[in-house]
């Protein structure tokens, strides 16, 4: 794992009150400190058979610890831990996505007591025994559906992600969907309902240094709203609170492309040096290696990062 230094005392995060941006905010999560300016990699385990990207389909229990290992060694800061595919798919009960969940949260923790586990999950019942098993993040991918997700994270002293469905239920797809006229208009709703989130959290008891925001691309968006949301990555982190982008893979990636999930790398990689260029601070991602490679020259270029070898013209 690269070497990160610590984040200055007093140094938080804002709640929109001034032009803040990514290199300038700080994030908090389950005892470590990103500091601004440090890109943060978030590895996707999904503890499903049917996840849409055939590389991510870890329910065995082996499979899932060996690709925790492998993105801890690539780099990974946080891991992501998921029970239920997110879009439409077989029934997942309670108790199953507690089961699939829990104790590989548990088993991560200590297995990798210095990386962040995150639990990705719309369910208040879920975060709170992944919480209690070492979870030091809740994931609300689908924009507070139950409204005691937030609560959960507070009572455990974890982070939470404020996202974006613009009103859609958990695994559904979009069909259909506008804001106001124009793909542009789809920022100026991410940015209110974000906002308004952030301030629940916090509200709630959430530190923060420990909330984080999340555009939500393709969820309840088509591919142009997603696009378009990219572009203004630099209005969502004006925010002033760390901005979360899940972009691998996706199916604006895809379409853009004109390619399946197995051969949507490259175009990953194009949308998160956009984005990282622009101000993001946390990228969850499938392949954790490329990401960190990526994301470490976007900090070179810009100067947060000191190259660990320039002889080029020295030596």
């Amino acid at each position: 794992m690269r070497p990160h230094p610590e984040q200055a005392p007093g140094e938080a995060p804002g709640l929109g009150g001034g032009p803040g941006t990514g290199t300038g905010t700080g994030l908090r999560l389950g005892g470590r400190s990103f500091p601004p300016g440090r890109t943060v990699v978030m590895a996707v385990v999904n503890r499903t058979p049917d996840s849409f990207f055939s590389g991510a389909r870890q329910l065995d229990d082996r499979v899932a610890l060996a690709a925790v290992d492998e993105a801890v060694d690539a780099g990974a800061d946080v891991v992501d831990v998921g029970g239920v595919k997110a879009g439409p798919g077989e029934d997942v009960p309670p108790q199953q996505e507690l089961d699939r969940v829990v104790g590989f949260v548990a088993a991560v923790r200590e297995r990798h007591p210095d990386v962040v586990v995150s639990v990705d999950t719309w369910r208040a019942e879920v975060a709170g025994q992944a919480c209690a098993a070492g979870a030091a993040l809740v994931n609300d991918t689908w924009a507070g559906h139950d409204p005691d997700l937030v609560h959960v994270a507070a009572r455990h002293g974890a982070g939470y992600v404020v996202s974006h469905t613009g009103g859609a239920r958990p695994r559904t797809r979009p069909h259909r969907v506008t804001y106001g006229t124009t793909a542009e208009g789809v920022v100026d709703d991410v940015l209110a309902t974000l906002r308004a989130g952030a301030a629940r959290a916090v509200g709630a008891g959430v530190d923060p240094r420990s909330v984080l925001v999340d555009p939500t691309h393709d969820f309840g968006k088509n591919t142009w709203h997603s696009l378009a949301l990219v572009r203004r990555t630099d209005a969502v982190v004006a925010l002033g609170l760390p901005v979360l982008m899940a972009l691998s893979r996706k199916d604006f990636v895809g379409e853009t492309l004109d390619l399946p999930p197995d051969e949507r790398l490259e175009g990953t990689l194009a949308a998160t040096a956009v984005a990282a260029w622009l101000g993001a601070t946390v990228f969850r991602c499938h392949d954790a290696r490329a990401t960190r490679r990526a994301l470490d020259v976007v900090e070179a270029v810009r100067g947060d990062l000191v190259p660990p070898r320039a002889l080029r013209g020295l030596a």
